[in-house]
Formats: structure tokens, C-alpha cells, sequence
């Protein structure tokens, strides 16, 4: 059975996969500084009532798969992690602070994936087969 996070007026499962680098995709999440990176995503997702559900720090990127709660946004989760990460790293560490000057540890982007138990031609499919009638405009029906 799914887990499912319950609140007063909801039922929800909402995952993500995400994945971010740091700046010029340099090679320098290993030793400490891999376990601090580790230490400060756990402490922001706690706080955020962010489940980590599998995570792995990379040399050179690090992915996270997470359940979060509806009134977080993925966007949102991104910039307190990165943020946090990036603030408490490059002040405790000076060799970072001189590789990555400027105040930027991570790089502007990051990749975000939505995980679920259906597939995209199963939501077509389930809204195809919805009664009423249809009319096309490009690929949004409709229905009356």
C-alpha cells in the first residue's frame, strides 16, 4: 500500500527526483565535504517536512528523491537547499570559498522529475475515456 501524507482536508503522494550540480560542475563533492553537503540537505528537509527518501552525493552532482507536502513548491524546496548548502559551506570552508568566488557554490539550475504510480498514456487514456462531448482545440479537449 502507498504511504500517503494526510492533513485535514487532503490525501497526497507526491514525489520528485532531483538532481543539481555544483558551479562549472566541479569535481569537489568527495571526503568532507560530501558529508556536510549530506548533513545540510537533511537538516533542510527536516525542517521543511521534506522526506528524503533516497539520496546519493556524487563527485561532481548529487541526487534526491523526496515526498513533500503540497504547499511546497519543487522550486522552492531547490532554492532552501541549494541556499542553505551554499551559505553554510562556503563560510565553513575556506579552500571552497576560494574556488568558488563570488558567493555561488551551486549552479543556477537543477533537474526535477515528478514520480508517480501511473504513466502519462494512462492519464490520457483515463481522460479519453470521460463521458461528454469533445472538442479539440490543439490538445486540450472540452468536454460538455
Amino acid at each position: 500500500m502507498e504511504n500517503y501524507r494526510t492533513a485535514s482536508h487532503s490525501k497526497t503522494a507526491l514525489k520528485a527526483h532531483l538532481v543539481w550540480v555544483p558551479k562549472y560542475r566541479k569535481k569537489v563533492l568527495f571526503g568532507d565535504t560530501a558529508i556536510r553537503v549530506r548533513d545540510l540537505v537533511r537538516e533542510v528537509c527536516q525542517a521543511k517536512d521534506v522526506e528524503i527518501i533516497s539520496g546519493k552525493v556524487a563527485v561532481d552532482h548529487v541526487h534526491l528523491f523526496i515526498a513533500y507536502p503540497p504547499h511546497l513548491s519543487i522550486s522552492n524546496i531547490m532554492k532552501w537547499i541549494k541556499g542553505r548548502s551554499s551559505h553554510k559551506l562556503l563560510s565553513e570552508n575556506k579552500l571552497l570559498r576560494q574556488k568558488f568566488w563570488g558567493g555561488h557554490f551551486w549552479a543556477r539550475g537543477y533537474f526535477a522529475v515528478s514520480s508517480g504510480n501511473i504513466t502519462d498514456e494512462m492519464i490520457m487514456d483515463y481522460i479519453e475515456e470521460q463521458n461528454g462531448e469533445n472538442i479539440q482545440t490543439d490538445n486540450f479537449q472540452i468536454t460538455r
